[in-house]
């Protein structure tokens, strides 16, 4: 008689597990997922950079070097050095675009940015319609710049201008606005105000609107009036904005073209009969399509180009100061 006994089988010893197909898969597709994750983005934002490169670096490039040569418009060329820079420098014409443009950008700019912000601190309030007063500030910004300028010379003429019929209430004689420097600067002014003001009010209500209400709250509780609120929060609060108001004022407060090229009335790009009102920015159109010399105009291309950098540092600074860094 034989007793069969069995014996328990050796426990096997834990092992690595082979991974099976799919893991396997997903581990090789992790490596695509990391190189999609750093190269998805340079893609999705390529386009932009290629269109800059194409319609920004590049004209920038080529009118850098159209500006070392006489280059008429018809393509005939011939290296000159810096000597379009010396002539720009000393022409009294380029000078007086310079001032002309200057002065309107000044005349429009602080009273623009100012009633800008009044304007928004206005909107940021409760009040009945403001929606609709959110749109009819918005309105100047839809119209065409064109209608703009036939209106505001209508307003501004000499005989029939309703701007001399009030101002003849006060004894005034009327004025030509055209024949002098700040007179033309003041009526082009107007224009660039009454366009241009609605369209930063509503950047700067949107960045009012972002400053939390616990602050305002907690300085009320203080014994804070809505002045000293309005001093010593919002406009900390807003300097990024405002910032970013004052560059884009800048730029296009130096290029300013089409308010005045409307308000001459034709398209001689003169700015009138002695250069009173003519702007940069009209100066380098003159030269290039009126004068054919476009290594000339390129030169003043570049200079107004130095403006615009000079002019946004010299804004910065006032801005850091009004923001409260020193």
């Amino acid at each position: 008689m034989t007793l069969n006994i069995d014996t328990p089988a050796p426990a096997r010893r834990p092992g690595p597990r082979r991974s099976s197909g799919r893991r396997a898969t997903g581990r090789g597709g992790g490596g695509l997922t990391r190189f999609d994750l750093r190269a998805t983005p340079y893609f999705l934002v390529s386009p932009y950079f290629l269109l800059f490169t194409l319609f920004g670096l590049f004209p920038l490039g080529y009118t850098l070097w159209a500006s070392l040569h006489d280059w008429e418009l018809g393509g005939d060329k011939t290296f000159l050095g810096i000597d379009n820079y010396v002539e720009l420098i000393a022409d009294d014409g380029f000078w007086n675009a310079v001032v002309n443009t200057v002065g309107i950008f000044v005349i429009s700019t602080i009273p623009q940015l100012i009633l800008a912000l009044m304007l928004a601190n206005a909107l940021n309030k409760r009040i009945r319609g403001r929606l609709f007063f959110r749109l009819g500030i918005l309105l100047p910004l839809v119209t065409s710049v064109v209608a703009v300028a036939v209106v505001f010379t209508q307003l501004y003429g000499r005989d029939y201008g309703m701007i001399n019929w009030f101002l003849g209430f006060f004894g005034v004689e009327p004025i030509e606005w055209q024949n002098q420097s700040w007179t033309a600067w003041i009526a082009i002014s107007t224009m660039i105000d009454w366009r241009w003001t609605g369209y930063n009010a509503i950047i700067l209500l949107a960045a009012m609107q972002t400053i939390p209400k616990d602050l305002y709250e907690a300085a009320s509780l203080d014994g804070a009036s809505p002045r000293r609120q309005f001093w010593q929060i919002t406009i900390p609060m807003l300097r990024p904005t405002l910032v970013f108001v004052v560059f884009i004022s800048t730029i296009g407060g130096l290029t300013l073209f089409a308010e005045p090229v409307m308000f001459e009335g034709n398209p001689t790009m003169a700015g009138g009969a002695t250069g009173q009102y003519q702007t940069v920015a009209m100066f380098i159109v003159k030269e290039a399509f009126r004068d054919f010399d476009m290594g000339y105009a390129s030169a003043a291309a570049w200079m107004l180009f130095a403006l615009i950098l000079v002019g946004i540092l010299i804004n910065y600074s006032f801005t850091r100061r009004i923001g409260g860094n020193k």
